[in-house]
C-alpha cells in the first residue's frame, strides 16, 4: 500500500495507525489527517525518536500493510 491510499482511506487505516503506535490519541490520529508529515511529527513527539525513526517506522507499517 504507497501513501497515496493510505491517506484515501484514512478513516479505515487509522484504527491500523492506532495499533501500532498506541501512545497516539484519537486527536492526534484525527489531526494527522493521513498527512505522512503530521504523523511523522506526532510519532516523534509522543515516542521521543528522531525524524528518521519515525520515518523508518512508517515506511515499515506500510509495508506490511
Amino acid at each position: 500500500m504507497n501513501w497515496d491510499e493510505i491517506k484515501g482511506q484514512w478513516s479505515q487505516v487509522k484504527g491500523k495507525a492506532k495499533q501500532e503506535w498506541g501512545k497516539l490519541t484519537d486527536d492526534d490520529l484525527d489531526v494527522a489527517e493521513g498527512r505522512r508529515d503530521e504523523l511523522v511529527g506526532r510519532i516523534q513527539e509522543r515516542y521521543g525518536v528522531a525524524k528518521e525513526e519515525a520515518e523508518r517506522q512508517i515506511d515499515d507499517w506500510m509495508n506490511r500493510m
